[in-house]
């Protein structure tokens, strides 16, 4: 179901059904730039406790977005699919996002009503060389979560440690305070350097040798005085040695205690899946979608990636040929401007032959 989320200002984006370059695979399509694009699909409730979760699917970028998202998101079932967009609660929101420089594969879960970001960003692999990629994200009972593209492993590990969704075991100790006469200062001045008797810090001097000139004026021209000039004899600035201080005991750290607020709780877990769907903002369209799945099962994944993979081999090979006969055509393009480029000179030569002729 096609969202209308933006429709009354304007910026809904549209969809079209298309292959794109080098293949024939029919995906959906985003198809104007600078919009908003929401589409989803609605299916029977369900919960993943207890199971694995796989939400697979493949995205091409015909063009480089700019700024941007190919992500979709999975949650609770919806009440109305047109007014899918940006506020509509979801359980989970995977896939590629870029803005300017800053490119990752998004991975958000929402937990206990907050959308929670992974503390260090997956890869981004929408490069711009127009080919479709496959993503898969595998959630498992045991808190952990393998993220997967074009069938390479770019992430495995726990929700629990790499998402803020829990709150700290362990927190500082409020009753533990730095003792007084606890030094953090590693380096301290040398108490016993001195700054020496004959250490000139004096830049610039006046010039003693200089005298004032016999027809200064001083009702004209001012009272005279002596230029400056670079002292010979200057040393710079001096500052004190520094040597290690005795009394360092380190950077000071509070004790750390359990955390009263700590619960631990099965993270992966969601009581209802009932849509999935793209909600995107792009600056360059272009994007095509295709071969979403959910399921438990990575067989049933397997088959769908078998379809990107034979997809896959076709667009490289279309690029390919594509590249090699730009190749050529550069190639041809820079023989015919080099060929002029040597008729010019050839007539240059020929006009400086005749005029040198002529003044003979």
């Amino acid at each position: 179901m096609k969202s209308a989320w933006k429709d009354s200002e304007g910026a809904q984006g549209k969809w079209e059904t298309a292959a794109g370059k080098w293949g024939d695979d029919k995906g959906i399509q985003t198809t104007e730039d600078s919009k908003f694009f929401g589409i989803s699909a609605a299916f029977d409730s369900f919960s993943n406790d207890g199971k694995e979760l796989i939400v697979q699917y493949q995205a091409k970028y015909e063009k480089d977005i700019e700024c941007g998202g190919g992500y979709l998101k999975i949650g609770p079932k919806m009440d109305d699919g047109t007014k899918f967009g940006d506020p509509t609660v979801y359980n989970i929101m995977f896939g590629p996002d870029k803005c300017g420089y800053t490119k990752r594969t998004h991975l958000i879960f929402n937990y206990k009503g907050k959308n929670v970001l992974k503390k260090a960003d997956l890869d981004y692999k929408q490069e711009g060389e127009g080919t479709s990629h496959l993503y898969r994200m595998i959630l498992k009972p045991d808190n952990t979560v393998r993220v997967e593209i074009d069938e390479e492993k770019i992430y495995e590990g726990s929700v629990k440690e790499d998402w803020e969704v829990l709150a700290a075991k362990t927190i500082d100790d409020p009753a533990d305070k730095k003792p007084s006469d606890w030094v953090e200062d590693s380096m301290m001045d040398d108490p016993e350097d001195k700054k020496p008797d004959d250490w000139v810090t004096e830049k610039r001097i006046v010039d003693s040798a200089a005298k004032k000139p016999d027809d200064w004026d001083d009702e004209e021209d001012g009272e005279w005085e002596a230029p400056m000039i670079d002292n010979p004899e200057f040393k710079g600035d001096w500052s004190v040695k520094r040597i290690s201080n005795p009394a360092y005991k380190g950077s000071w750290e509070s004790k750390k205690i359990d955390n009263p607020e700590y619960v631990d709780d099965n993270v992966y877990k969601f009581a209802d899946f009932g849509f999935i769907g793209f909600d995107l903002w792009q600056v360059k369209s272009g994007s095509i979608f295709d071969n979403v799945i959910v399921c438990d099962d990575k067989a049933e994944a397997d088959v769908f990636a078998a379809k990107w993979k034979a997809l896959t081999e076709i667009e490289k090979a279309g690029k390919a040929k594509e590249d090699e006969e730009k190749k050529k055509e550069d190639e041809s393009k820079k023989g015919e401007e080099k060929k002029k480029e040597d008729e010019s000179d050839d007539d240059d030569d020929d006009a400086e032959d005749k005029k040198e002729s002529e003044d003979m």
